[in-house]
């Protein structure tokens, strides 16, 4: 199942299990600690008290009360030291110990802050990084819905590197509006019959124009399915494998598989081309068979456009990008 970012408030996240990023006594503290108590309510307090603390990099469970959660799983992060004291395992743990715990419990969706990005001061692009990928790792062989929620969005920033990067991209011409579209359909193609036939004839015989018409509806190019299904051959890669990387929920990809004429969002059609690695034409073209095109005058298409020509697909450092600009995630 995908993996999201998202922009909201932990103790309002209605999933099977939060994460608390407690504090080794596990009997609450400030930030994100102290607002899930708060939340929870005093018997969450009674409850860890029997549970004497926790190592960092551990995780321990509790009911979530009156959180809308049925559980709550408090992890220890790590303290940042300049990243020489093993910070990043002992976060990883925190992550992959929390999902073992979800998955012990029989959870199907759980939801992470971002864990010792607060007052541990962890630097949040670095943060992040080692959230997803560790989530994402976990995920290739575990069917679980997973939330990395960022209560401050304008406090959140990837790796400058990268953003600098995207923006000089994003400056390197300037985005102008284009011609408004009757319709977000690909072109028809017709026949060299067609084509050879002057307008005035075709327009001023009912007769011809009712067959150029019927020819031209007769034309139907390959379907989106039936293109994403030669290209998931043509790589060599599973069905899973495919989902998997295009942060797709297995149920859809198999609903699409199953409809030759399935018409995805934009974002899933993406998704399915950054899985497989497309070229810059290729996923335009299979775009185009879901009805939609990429446009230099939109701020999400122009950050595909940058990751695709520069040969990065990996979805999760995609979407970290394209939320930090504020653009809709690709995939889930």
């Amino acid at each position: 199942m995908p993996l999201q970012i998202i922009a909201a408030n932990i103790t309002k996240m209605k999933v099977d299990a939060i994460v608390n990023a407690a504090n080794n006594s596990l009997l609450g503290g400030g930030g994100v600690d102290g607002d899930i108590h708060k939340a929870a309510g005093p018997q969450l307090l009674e409850e860890c008290r029997k549970l004497n603390g926790c190592k960092t990099g551990q995780a321990k469970i509790t009911k979530g009360y009156n959180l809308p959660a049925k559980y709550i799983i408090h992890t220890v992060g790590p303290r940042w030291m300049g990243g020489i004291v093993g910070e990043k395992e002992a976060l990883v743990s925190c992550y992959r110990e929390s999902l073992k715990l979800a998955v012990e419990y029989n959870c199907e969706s759980i939801a992470f802050p971002l864990i010792s990005s607060g007052v541990y001061g962890y630097p949040k692009d670095k943060a992040l990084e080692v959230a997803v990928k560790t989530a994402e790792e976990f995920l290739r062989t575990h069917d679980l819905a997973v939330y990395i929620v960022i209560f401050d969005r304008k406090a959140y920033r990837i790796a400058g590197s990268l953003y600098d990067a995207i923006e000089t991209y994003l400056d390197e011409s300037e985005i102008v509006e284009e011609a408004p579209r009757l319709s977000n359909l690909p072109p028809l193609k017709i026949s060299k019959k067609l084509l050879n036939a002057t307008v005035a004839e075709k327009c001023c015989k009912y007769e011809s124009a009712d067959s150029g018409l019927e020819e031209l509806v007769s034309y139907i190019d390959e379907s989106f399915t039936e293109m994403l299904l030669r290209k998931i051959d043509e790589k060599g890669i599973t069905d899973a494998e495919c989902y998997h990387l295009a942060n797709i929920d297995r149920r859809l990809f198999y609903k699409i598989r199953k409809d030759k004429n399935y018409r995805p969002s934009k974002q899933t059609a993406i998704a399915f081309a950054i899985a497989l690695k497309l070229p810059l034409d290729e996923a335009k073209e299979l775009l185009t068979k879901a009805g939609f095109a990429l446009s230099p005058s939109q701020v999400f298409d122009r950050i595909i456009e940058f990751f695709i020509i520069n040969g990065k697909y990996d979805i999760y450092e995609i979407n970290t990008a394209l939320f930090a600009f504020d653009q809709p995630l690709l995939g889930a």
